[in-house]
């Protein structure tokens, strides 16, 4: 039987290289400052940062469209940044790895968002974020709109990243969410948690669990069961499927018809957390357009997940590094 499940699994993988998915949401470049640290400031108590590398690679939606792309997946990205040089140094980056940038609208009023991170000896030091988070102008809505009209046919799934930058609107999701359903695709959610409401109908979300907790009028997580919010968020925004994330106890799946699942975390060192989100919603959506049901979709990216966090920064992970882990996890669990 565990052979079984783990060739149809690594089936699942393998058809990645077949979808083709677009990416809605607030882009970022993220920029790495990397060091050592030997001694503490007599200016402050902190620590001086000897500074002996830098790198940049893309943040927020941008790094779901590298996750997926870095499983073979085919990805069209929409989203703002600024006309400014840190936005030519993204989309510079974005197309280096492949991923289709036709969807961003580049606005002369807005600078590109810019998170910082200080990394020493393996750990986050401090982060600096440069942002502007009013929304977007019309003119970048409609722009995005008819981008996402222009390749509806072309793709299977349209996942929207909301980070609370100024994308993720009202007028804007409502229309990107009725055009996609015209065209039957598959829409998930990585949510905000002030925005739960523009999520109604959408397939899937994907919350942790003290947004999926305060999105029903929580106070803490605390308050209730983990299966009674994941059962009431549900039926509040009539999706098919909430997939909640545990953090370190890894994430439950409730769907339309009933059922519940939980899923342990896989075992794993952790260095780093910063984009092991996006890990999940990418890679859940990867196997689900690939043929996966939503617990088997669910397991493959609690897999994915515990590879990045293994890795040091903002990291995704590979075809090949996926099925070892899905092979390990089912040796491990038996």
């Amino acid at each position: 039987m565990d052979n079984l499940k783990l060739v149809r699994l690594q089936n699942i993988v393998s058809r990645f290289n077949k979808a083709s998915l677009l990416v809605v949401g607030d882009l970022m470049l993220d920029e790495f400052i990397w060091g050592k640290v030997s001694r503490i400031s007599p200016e402050a108590p902190v620590p001086v940062v000897w500074a002996t590398s830098e790198s940049v690679m893309p943040g927020g939606a941008g790094n779901v469209a590298h996750n997926i792309r870095a499983l073979g997946g085919k990805v069209y990205l929409a989203g703002v940044a600024g006309d400014d040089m840190m936005g030519d140094l993204l989309v510079g980056e974005l197309e280096k790895r492949g991923i289709q940038t036709g969807g961003i609208v580049r606005d002369r009023e807005r600078p590109t968002t810019l998170k910082t991170r200080v990394i020493a000896h393996n750990q986050q030091v401090v982060r600096i974020d440069k942002e502007t988070v009013s929304n977007i102008s019309d003119s970048a809505i409609e722009q995005m709109l008819t981008f996402a009209g222009r390749i509806i046919k072309d793709i299977d799934a349209v996942i929207i990243e909301d980070y609370g930058k100024g994308v993720i609107v009202p007028k804007f999701v409502e229309k990107l969410i009725r055009l996609a359903k015209r065209h039957k695709k598959i829409i998930t959610v990585d949510p905000k948690e002030s925005h739960f409401p523009l999520y109604k109908n959408a397939t899937c979300i994907t919350p942790n669990i003290h947004e999926a907790a305060r999105a029903i009028g929580l106070k803490s997580k605390d308050d209730m069961s983990v299966e009674g919010i994941g059962e009431r968020l549900l039926k509040q925004l009539n999706s098919e499927v909430l997939l909640v994330t545990l953090g370190e106890d890894g994430m439950c799946v409730f769907e339309k018809s009933g059922k519940f699942k939980k899923i342990s975390t896989v075992a794993q060192d952790v260095y780093d957390v910063s984009g092991a989100g996006d890990t999940v919603i990418s890679v859940y959506t990867l196997a689900v357009v690939s043929g996966a049901k939503n617990i088997e979709a669910a397991h493959i990216a609690n897999c994915a997940a515990g590879i990045v966090v293994g890795k040091v920064g903002i990291a995704v992970a590979t075809q090949e590094e996926l099925n070892e882990k899905i092979k390990r996890e089912i040796k491990r669990r038996r």
